[in-house]
């Protein structure tokens, strides 16, 4: 049996926290290797609605969930999130949640730098959802960062806080704001450090263990690949690597244990916030498909700006991240359209090309190439299996494939966890 590793091909957004919902129920171990709390899931599991930020998915079917070390971790968030979910009947233990104790603290300080900065950019902000992730990022790489093992020493910690307060403070400073209160940073960390020790633990030797055991391992991407800071439409991009690579080292295992990968595909396009989006609709098609994909970003709530599908854009993504099939999302967004269009190429002054260029002003300025196919009036809501799929939804499936020189290997056809076509199981292949 394969491991699978799940990531999203778009912007983020694509319908993940379904997506792994559903394989997580068939996987020993759920494991995220990378982002942080600003990675919205949504799960539909009959009349409840989960909605995770930190957490990987499988916590809500009982599965083994592991935080790895390449998240950044806010544990104010993990607490509160963990209780919202205690609250709905979900069982959070150390019997199922383990996290990494060499993962990187979010601080009340890198979301007070987020927010100041993107105050400061004003036209040139980048869109970030302000809780932080960059600059923690910044302190794991500037070797300043306090992680979760540190939580077990509070009172030995003052070297650190010299270097993160020297730091922080002279870009506060810039900024007219006060130092860092270091005796308020070492109250809230104490409140807090037996809640996350509890689930502290080396994650890698317990992934040795289950992988040796012959488990199946899932791995959980956050954001998507157009997202990435090396791959993604810089540099309105997150401050990690989203790409499938990652889950070796954000989880502590090797590359040669992640798998199947399995990029999610929105069947349309959408982002939130700024950045290039070459196929973006401002017109009644756009506003259509937003209300009936109800495109609202799960942790910003903003409203996610909304285009025809992009197959050069997917094609990249698939070929940068080594995608080995994809599972196509709300397929049933685009049931009752009289037409609907793939781009299949950008025109950039001149020039035709076949695939996103790497400068943020060519990325703005290239035009989308677009090809039209019939659309269809029956649903696709619901459907479980291929024959249940109107021929024009077929052949949109199959041009998708085509164009994106991937193979379709799911098909989601509506939130719930059971409206799924299964075309290529990745835990076999």
């Amino acid at each position: 049996m394969a491991n699978v590793t799940v990531i999203g091909a778009q912007w983020g957004d694509e319908g993940k926290g379904k997506i792994v919902d559903w394989l997580a129920s068939r996987a020993d171990a759920v494991v995220r290797f990378q982002g942080g709390h600003n990675a919205g899931h949504t799960l539909v599991v009959g009349n409840a609605t989960y909605k995770l930020s930190l957490l990987p998915s499988g916590i809500v079917s009982g599965t083994l969930s592991i935080i790895g070390n390449g998240v950044v971790l806010d544990p104010w968030a993990l607490r509160e999130e963990v209780a919202k979910l205690e609250g709905q009947g979900v069982t959070v233990t150390a019997d199922n949640l383990a996290i990494a104790d060499n993962c990187p603290l979010i601080l009340p300080m890198h979301r007070d730098l987020d927010g100041l900065r993107e105050t400061a950019a004003g036209k040139g902000k980048i869109g970030t959802t302000g809780r932080g992730i960059g600059p923690a990022y910044e302190d794991k790489v500037g070797r300043r960062a306090i992680r979760v093992c540190d939580l077990a020493h509070l009172d030995a910690l003052d070297a650190q806080l010299d270097r993160l307060c020297a730091h922080h403070d002279a870009l506060r400073a810039g900024f007219d704001q006060p130092p860092v209160d270091r005796e308020a940073l070492l109250a809230d960390l104490r409140d807090v450090a037996d809640f996350v020790l509890r689930f502290a633990q080396p994650v890698w030797k317990r992934l040795k263990k289950v992988r040796k055991a012959g488990a199946k391992i899932l791995f959980e991407g956050a954001q998507g690949v157009l997202l990435d800071v090396d791959h993604g439409t810089y540099p309105f991009v997150t401050s990690s690597n989203t790409v499938s690579g990652t889950a070796a080292s954000g989880s502590g295992l090797g590359p040669g244990s992640t798998g199947f990968v399995l990029g999610i595909v929105k069947a349309y396009t959408t982002r939130v916030g700024s950045g290039p989006f070459p196929t973006e609709l401002d017109d009644e098609v756009g506003q259509r498909l937003g209300e009936r994909g109800h495109e609202f970003g799960t942790v910003t709530g903003r409203q996610r700006r909304v285009g025809w599908f992009d197959a050069v854009l997917v094609r990249q993504t698939c070929a940068v991240s080594g995608v080995t099939g994809i599972a196509l999302t709300k397929i049933d967004v685009l049931d009752g359209l009289d037409a609907v269009r793939i781009c299949t190429g950008y025109r950039l002054k001149g020039n035709v090309y076949d695939y996103l260029p790497s400068h943020a002003a060519e990325q703005a300025a290239v035009e989308p190439i677009y090809e039209e196919m019939e659309g269809w009036s029956q649903s696709t809501a619901g459907a479980r299996s291929f024959a249940d799929l109107p021929a024009n939804a077929i052949k949109y499936i199959q041009r998708v494939q085509e164009l994106i020189e991937c193979p379709v290997a799911l098909v989601s056809t509506s939130p719930e966890r059971d409206d799924t076509i299964l075309m290529r199981d990745p835990f076999v292949d």
